[in-house]
């Protein structure tokens, strides 16, 4: 009896993630409204009462990605700050890697990238803390002597997400560019600028 309610269990977490699977490409495809229960249903193979024996509406499923995103992005952009003492010649390499998590998650998820970071009527909140996060960070990592102390890293982290979010949209979902290429992009512009070092040297002298 007692294999048999686990196999039940196992199922029943299977049918779940796979509603949540397909609500996000319909969700993702089609918008909210257009979205139809029955569309996720007849994909899935199962029936509305199945549905409803796991989320109470689809708004109910809509909201549960969309805080499964935020959750992961969260998770994610608080494990992306710079360690202390961190040799000076891999801090470059250490933050393209950073960067490479996150395009690399919006990759791997892109339908639910769509519906956190560009279709809910949270996206705006969730770019708003995911940048509040950025910016904690890097002051962080001015403090412990990585950037420059005379940058209003508000302003960097408002423009990082900024820049996160048009290429992820515009290169990553067009497959125009892969993460790592991404990430490497933004570290050079971001670090090193669009002046060459003549340009650069005249500025500073």
């Amino acid at each position: 009896m007692a294999k048999k309610g686990r196999r039940r269990g196992s199922d029943g977490e299977q049918s779940r993630a796979l509603l949540l699977s397909i609500a996000a490409e319909e969700f993702a495809v089609y918008g909210y409204h257009e979205t139809k229960i029955s569309n996720i249903v007849k994909k899935a193979g199962v029936s509305q009462p199945t549905f409803y024996l796991y989320f109470k509406s689809k708004e109910a499923i809509f909201q549960e990605l969309v805080d499964l995103f935020r959750s992961d992005l969260r998770e994610l952009t608080n494990q992306i700050r710079l360690e202390p003492d961190i040799d000076e010649a891999a801090v470059a390499a250490q933050i393209e890697e950073s960067l490479k998590q996150i395009f690399r998650f919006f990759d791997e998820n892109q339908n639910l990238t769509r519906i956190g970071f560009y279709v809910s009527v949270e996206s705006i909140e969730i770019k708003t803390l995911m940048a509040a996060q950025i910016e904690e960070n890097l002051v962080f990592e001015v403090e412990e002597g990585y950037f420059r102390q005379d940058i209003d890293m508000k302003i960097a982290a408002e423009s990082l997400v900024g820049v996160i979010e048009r290429l992820t949209f515009h290169q990553l979902f067009e497959g125009l560019k892969r993460p790592e290429e991404l990430s490497r992009e933004v570290v050079g512009f971001f670090l090193y600028g669009m002046l060459n070092s003549r340009q650069l040297t005249a500025s500073y002298s």
